[in-house]
């Protein structure tokens, strides 16, 4: 069929078509506001960052809020999708998603498959074990299995920093609470609120916690685009800064994590690229 005037068609179509998919893709946020609506995900059973209320049966956290206060800020409505953990990335790059408000820390591969905003949390990465267990720091992991969310940032840097230990990915943290109570795994690691509200409640339990305090790293979150959106991630850049400079970042970071709630913190980061954040 080479060089008929059907393949001929068939091709300056499939160009066409090509060209089209493009320009849609390099303009999202064109699309966004003539949709009038920001699909925006994030993880879906992750406390305090996002995770389904009991009571309500509505989704709510840290990042559920980030994902409100976007579309407000980009004047749409919002479209709130929970993800898995390790969902967060495909489903931006199949274009399911916008915005990935999704706890998502900065990690170099990552940020060779998606766009980071400026920074707009910081954490640290720590690790949970049994009380009793004889495991006082990062050493005496060497030779244990240690659990972590497939996918999760805290997946990624225990293979490089527990060299000596067998790392071992689970669907997400309920899944890993539940082997390092059983046994079937000697720790748990995965950001410090989110191992905080197992080391609570292990305390009802027969089984105890202790989190080690050396973290195994410092992780610099940012919102997430797909690679080629340049106008949405300059306009989820001025909504974030204006949140800074009007108190509404501080506002959300005080209900969730502040000195009023079981975490008791302080926010302790600034709004800066997450690439060189510290």
């Amino acid at each position: 069929m080479r060089g008929t005037p059907y393949a001929n068609t068939l091709g300056i179509t499939v160009f066409a078509l090509f060209l089209t998919v493009g320009v849609a893709h390099a303009d999202r946020l064109t699309e966004i506001k003539e949709r009038g609506k920001l699909v925006c995900g994030t993880q879906s059973t992750s406390v305090p960052y996002a995770y389904q209320d009991q009571s309500s049966r509505t989704f709510v956290g840290y990042d559920v809020d980030m994902c409100k206060a976007l579309a407000k800020g980009l004047g749409v409505e919002l479209e709130h999708r929970p993800l898995s953990t390790e969902a967060r990335i495909p489903e931006l790059k199949l274009g399911r998603v916008d915005v990935v408000a999704g706890s998502m820390a900065y990690l170099p591969e990552r940020a060779q498959q998606v766009d980071y905003s400026l920074q707009y949390l910081r954490g640290e990465i720590k690790v949970l074990v049994r009380e009793g267990a004889g495991i006082a720091n990062l050493a005496g992991l060497a030779g244990k299995r240690v659990c972590a969310s497939k996918g999760s940032s805290s997946a990624a840097i225990a293979e490089r920093v527990l060299t000596n230990s067998r790392v071992m990915g689970f669907q997400d943290v309920a899944a890993c609470n539940l082997a390092l109570q059983t046994g079937r795994v000697d720790a748990f690691t995965a950001g410090e609120l989110v191992l905080k509200r197992f080391l609570n409640a292990s305390e009802a339990s027969a089984e105890h916690y202790t989190l080690l305090q050396e973290p195994t790293a410092v992780e610099h979150i940012g919102l997430v685009v797909d690679k080629g959106n340049p106008e949405l991630l300059a306009a989820i850049n001025g909504v974030v800064q204006k949140m800074d400079s009007d108190g509404e970042l501080d506002a959300i970071f005080n209900r969730w994590m502040g000195k009023d709630t079981v975490y008791g913190l302080s926010r302790n980061f600034k709004v800066e690229p997450v690439s060189t954040a510290q």
